[in-house]
């Protein structure tokens, strides 16, 4: 997938081998069209960002490879600062399954292959100009003309920029560590902390589905008084949920920005359009973008086929933010609420009407309910994974 020569035409150019990048890709070849998928990553399988958590919806939608999930969870603790009395929340139905993310890439990558995609991987984006894309690799620079430009570059899209489209502005960073835990220590669970003193802004967490354990912070940067680096080293002291599980002295990290300030408004020209980060296609309140990205994807690839089995660049004037973006006022509106808890003061007093019957029914709504993305186009159990038949329920 890395080596060979890069072509110097294609129908669609894709920036960015995440789950957004790929499967709008995938679902473009598959229908015919000629796609080169890029990405600076010499590989797929490292420098991974996200946490990985798969919501209920998006397994009942999505052709998630099971082999690749770890087992499914029903329990959120949401934790006040220091910890004492936590709101215990849990679900009839499994809400939630954390994947395995390298292999998963690595499935999907061999899907995109098979439907078509040629990929070049250590090959970075460095700019658009006069309708050509220069790509830059091992072997030196070349320039590709492609009828469409897709950024799923990220939450600092460089495609976003060329195309004089949106970009994100409201950021999270994000740090976490993952390590194997001893199985049969309880079950599967999802903690969260509501401490602005560790995650100023948002949530620390402690994801744990009796296979491995993920150990986060996110927050504004400039709000952390000590650092990223230190806030997580506080949290992982005491986060809860570990109790008696002893920490290997080798763990992966992972981090990055996260964006929060919703679905972008222009997310879209007659050149190209974004997905995924690159977009803002991730939930303001609870930050999650898998779900996001794979909707929006499906909704991509169906507007860039219709543009190009029309020849009629306008018919990308239907991928359009701003009417997506409706739809998040009221998450927009708790994402600014969250923001505002600046002290554990306020965050402890918070508590207090999330231990309420109206208060837990509210955090029932938040995470275990049935809304998704709203994205138009959706087809039931769209493919997600490696293989392009209709998906089985994780």
């Amino acid at each position: 997938m890395s080596g060979g020569r890069v072509p110097e035409a294609v129908d669609v150019l894709v920036v960015g081998a995440g789950l957004a990048g790929l499967h709008t890709a995938t679902l473009l070849a598959g229908r015919g069209h000629d796609v080169l998928l890029v990405d600076r990553r010499p590989g797929l399988t490292g420098a991974i960002r996200t946490t990985g958590i798969f919501v209920r919806r998006t397994l009942d939608d999505f052709a998630v490879p099971p082999e690749h999930l770890g087992p499914p969870i029903r329990r959120v603790v949401l934790h006040p600062p220091g910890l004492r009395r936590p709101v215990q929340l849990t679900s009839g139905r499994d809400e939630f399954r954390v994947g395995d993310m390298a292999p998963l890439y690595a499935a999907a990558a061999a899907a995109a292959v098979d439907a078509g995609v040629r990929i070049a991987l250590g090959t970075r984006y460095a700019g658009r100009r006069r309708g050509s894309s220069l790509l830059v690799g091992r072997e030196g620079s070349t320039r590709v003309r492609a009828r469409f430009v897709v950024g799923a570059d990220g939450a600092r899209s460089r495609v976003a920029r060329d195309l004089g489209l949106d970009r994100n502005t409201h950021l999270l960073i994000g740090a976490e560590e993952v390590f194997e835990v001893p199985r049969g220590q309880g079950p599967p669970t999802f903690h969260c902390v509501l401490d602005p003193s560790l995650a100023p802004g948002y949530l620390a967490w402690v994801v744990d589905d009796g296979r491995h354990a993920h150990v986060g912070v996110a927050g504004y940067a400039h709000r952390f008084p000590d650092g990223l680096r230190r806030a997580l080293e506080r949290f992982g002291a005491s986060a809860p949920g570990l109790a008696g599980v002893e920490r290997p002295a080798e763990v992966e990290r992972r981090g990055g920005p996260i964006p929060v300030g919703g679905l972008l408004r222009r997310i879209g020209c007659a050149d190209g359009l974004l997905v995924g980060d690159a977009a803002g296609a991730v939930s303001p309140l609870t930050a999650g973008g898998l779900d996001p990205c794979l909707r929006l994807s499906v909704h991509a690839a169906a507007v860039l086929d219709e543009a190009l089995r029309t020849g009629r660049p306008d018919a990308l004037a239907a991928y359009d933010g701003a009417a997506l973006r409706t739809r998040f006022r009221g998450r927009l509106l708790l994402r600014h609420g969250l923001a505002q808890v600046r002290t554990p003061a306020v965050a402890t007093a918070a508590f207090a009407l999330l231990r309420t019957p109206l208060g837990q029914a509210a955090a029932r709504r938040v995470l275990f309910g049935d809304r998704s993305f709203p994205s138009p186009g959706v087809p039931s159990r769209a493919p997600a994974g490696p293989s392009a038949r209709p998906a089985r329920r994780a």
